[in-house]
């Protein structure tokens, strides 16, 4: 559930589960505020299940597992990947070095049972592990104006420069640390996490004082990020190896063992994965279904992983995993009213006022 379910509902909000959590889909009008936050800036409620992590071995312990190197200086945070033994992502995380704890943002689908799973392997080590998921809000600023919102609420602090940088200060008299994300939505972006008491303060105080922000859901973010090149848990990510998605920058090849991390090596030693993730422009309005299958000419070379409207295009676009060497600049999509033609687009669709860092990136 929402910490800030009230508020949401006084803005018109209709809303989705996710995990055990409700939050909103959209607020009615999603094209318009789609434009909104490409224009100005718009605030969502992240859907993040929150792992606490403390003890004297908590960095050891979590860079054991995931496939990036953790932090050690508070105030940063980096983004990583959890594997199976065949390298597949089981999920995504962001992980931040908050003083004396890590915060582990993921999936709010798979926090319960990843901390269960690592409460189990704790050993001898000074850990413990907490899913604080209903302590926090978490909100999104996003759009051209993001900073100028953020500095139009934020006291005792300014707004935090480098990607995945926080600072703390106070909004509404409640303190809470922003952090400046990694541009999953191709616009300046930031989130800012308070404790869950001063929540409906601070969301109403990011939409309606200093300068106005849009409220939007996950209906907006899902095709605001994909319009970014930014693939998302589980649609894009769940099951796949990240060397097809081009997850680069979520990858450490130089740190300790990590679950997968031999498969991962191997591939990338291999120059080039059999599958890519690709850019879909396709012809009419309607959107087509996630899984679709993908053909050039006769045969059969990937599927469809998400699509939406992509408002900034003007169509439908969605995200393909097809096979690495297919190079035709039109490819069809199998619906079941027979094949769509869609021209391939090379990410991100849309430039904004800053770049994903999560636009796949593949080896020359």
């Amino acid at each position: 559930m929402t910490v800030v379910r009230d508020t949401h509902e006084a803005y018109g909000a209709v809303f989705e589960e996710r995990g055990e959590r409700a939050l909103p889909r959209e607020f009615g009008r999603p094209e318009r505020t789609q434009r909104a936050v490409r224009n100005a800036v718009g605030v969502t409620e992240h859907a993040y299940g929150v792992l606490l992590v403390t003890g004297d071995d908590r960095r050891e312990f979590v860079d054991n597992a995931v496939t990036n190197t953790v932090p050690s200086e508070d105030g940063r945070g980096v983004y990583a990947l959890l594997l199976d033994p065949q390298a597949g992502i089981r999920t995504d995380m962001y992980v931040y070095e908050a003083g004396d704890k890590l915060l582990c943002f993921l999936p709010p689908e798979v926090v319960a049972d990843l901390a269960d799973e690592w409460r189990e392997n704790v050993f001898i080590e000074d850990v413990e592990i907490r899913d604080a998921t209903a302590d926090f809000g978490v909100f999104g600023v996003h759009g051209p104006k993001a900073t100028e919102k953020v500095a139009s609420v934020l006291h005792q602090s300014g707004a935090p420069d480098a990607p995945l940088s926080f600072v703390r200060g106070e909004i509404y008299d409640h303190g809470v640390t922003v952090i400046r994300t990694d541009s999953p939505a191709g616009e300046e972006g930031y989130e800012v996490v308070v404790a869950a008491d001063g929540a409906s303060d601070v969301l109403d105080t990011l939409i309606t004082r200093g300068l106005n922000a849009a409220p939007f859901g996950t209906r907006v973010w899902e095709s605001l990020t994909l319009e970014a090149g930014t693939p998302l848990y589980p649609y894009d990510l769940k099951g796949r190896v990240p060397n097809v998605l081009g997850l680069r920058g979520a990858l450490d090849f130089e740190k300790g063992c990590y679950v997968g991390q031999e498969v991962v090596s191997k591939v990338e030693n291999r120059g080039r994965p059999s599958k890519r993730l690709v850019g879909l422009r396709l012809d009419g309005d309607a959107v087509p279904e996630n899984g679709l299958d993908v053909r050039d000419g006769e045969r059969t070379v990937g599927e469809l992983t998400r699509a939406a409207w992509g408002e900034s295009v003007g169509a439908p676009v969605a995200f393909a995993l097809v096979d690495y060497d297919t190079d035709a600049e039109t490819l069809t999509v199998a619906t079941a009213d027979g094949g769509r033609d869609a021209a391939r687009v090379d990410l991100p669709f849309v430039v904004g006022s800053d770049r994903s860092a999560r636009v796949p990136d593949y080896p020359e």
